[in-house]
């Protein structure tokens, strides 16, 4: 798979530099249909992102960039069935049916004008397969390097369910059309993984959850209660219950600065205060915790359509994957703040000062995304039966989350009652 796609990436740079201009956006529409024991893809392409619009060289160049398999064995060559050149105002692809009428169809009458920038080419591949019951995937790697930005848009249409949509910008990877859930699960907990190692907002929340105080065991309530938070708005979110207007997203991400910028500042008023610190930081973990899930359910709400059948098991792998990501974390920063403490300076004065950083930091975040929040034109919203029923739902969401609040406020308050006793 590697060898492919370097293979591909040496040909459009070897093509670019002689005749071909690689376009800037290209986008690519595919539809994938198995019926009996074939396997058929209706694919269209612009003509300007083919290295070769020839009638034979076109279509093995798209055979060579995308790989079929049929559960995990991979398809051979397909056969070549049909191909038509179409223009820009041709809405054949809305549906299977039409699609396939038109590329089986008769040629453009030959009086018709054609620019080749504009126009596009369909291609028809046919590969044998043993059952369309069968469990496919496809890795579209080699489309990614049409264009310098191509966008590919993928419809599945299994003999029986409804027919899955899939979305994606450049190389996604190997694509499962219909995964089992252990296959979705397992692609969102590396998801999850990779995400918060690569989100230096909630990286730098975790790091002032920590700075105050290193021992393993006092950290375990406040990242179970973040954890649990972030869980509860990431599924709400999946499910369309957040609010769904252009104002949120850049709302949430302000509200994500300023959890880290309070963070910081208690962990330097109250540096050498280390029971007042741990007593209420679980409490302050699950309620920025709510805000920091959203920002997940942002990040992922494009890699949802990956999920199948399986939406909530995708949810809770995509958690598991953030928490092994979060622990990894922590067994390398708990060592890491020991050794600082001990050997470079004292403990409150490193509070202190890893807290101011981090401060100045979220402060620099706050201006800069309450300058892009402060930028949109946001406009009141309708007051319907639909906003209504919105509002109820988060109140009732709200007591609830509210009440567990309380109440493990006060369970906590009882033991460290009991201790001091």
């Amino acid at each position: 798979m590697v060898a492919r796609q370097l293979v591909l990436i040496a040909a459009g740079c070897l093509a670019s530099a002689s005749a071909h201009d690689i376009p800037n956006d290209v986008t690519v529409q595919a539809l994938l249909k198995p019926e009996g024991h074939r396997l058929m893809l209706l694919v269209r392409v612009p003509m300007a992102a083919l290295r070769n619009t020839t009638p034979e060289a076109a279509p093995l160049e798209l055979a060579a960039a995308v790989e079929l398999y049929e559960e995990d064995s991979l398809l051979p060559k397909p056969r070549v069935v049909a191909t038509q050149i179409s223009l820009p105002s041709d809405k054949s692809f809305a549906s299977w049916e039409q699609a396939l009428a038109h590329v089986t169809g008769p040629p453009l009458p030959v009086s018709t004008s054609i620019f080749e920038n504009q126009a596009m080419r369909d291609i028809l591949f046919d590969y044998p397969i043993r059952s369309d019951r069968a469990h496919f995937s496809i890795d579209p790697g080699g489309l990614a390097y049409l264009g310098l930005r191509t966008l590919t848009v993928l419809r599945f249409i299994p003999p029986d369910g409804p027919v899955r949509a899939f979305e994606y910008e450049g190389n996604p990877g190997l694509v499962r059309l219909d995964p089992r859930w252990y296959q979705a699960a397992k692609g969102f907990v590396r998801m999850g993984f990779l995400h918060i190692l690569d989100g230096t907002d909630h990286l730098l929340f975790v790091f002032c959850l920590v700075v105050p105080f290193r021992r393993l065991r006092a950290l375990i309530p406040v990242i179970t209660a973040f954890t649990v938070a972030h869980s509860i708005t990431l599924i709400a979110s999946a499910y369309d219950y957040a609010p769904n207007v252009l104002w949120f997203p850049p709302l949430i991400e302000v509200l994500i600065a300023v959890s880290i910028f309070y963070m910081a500042l208690e962990n330097i008023v109250v540096a050498s205060e280390e029971r007042r610190v741990n007593s209420g930081r679980w409490a302050l973990a699950f309620g920025f915790g709510l805000i920091h899930g959203f920002g997940f359910s942002f990040a992922l709400r494009q890699n949802l359509q990956f999920a199948g059948s399986y939406l909530l098991t995708s949810l809770l792998s995509f958690n598991i994957g953030v928490e092994l990501g979060q622990l990894l974390v922590l067994v390398l920063l708990i060592p890491a703040l020991n050794l600082l403490y001990r050997y470079v300076m004292k403990e409150k004065t490193g509070v202190v000062i890893l807290s101011a950083i981090a401060a100045d930091i979220a402060g620099h975040w706050i201006v800069e995304r309450w300058n892009h929040l402060s930028a949109l034109r946001i406009a009141m919203p309708e007051w319907d039966a639909v906003l209504l029923l919105s509002i109820v739902r988060w109140a009732i969401a709200f007591v609830i989350v509210a009440g567990l609040w309380l109440l493990g406020r006060k369970s906590v308050r009882r033991k460290l009652v009991g201790r001091a006793l």
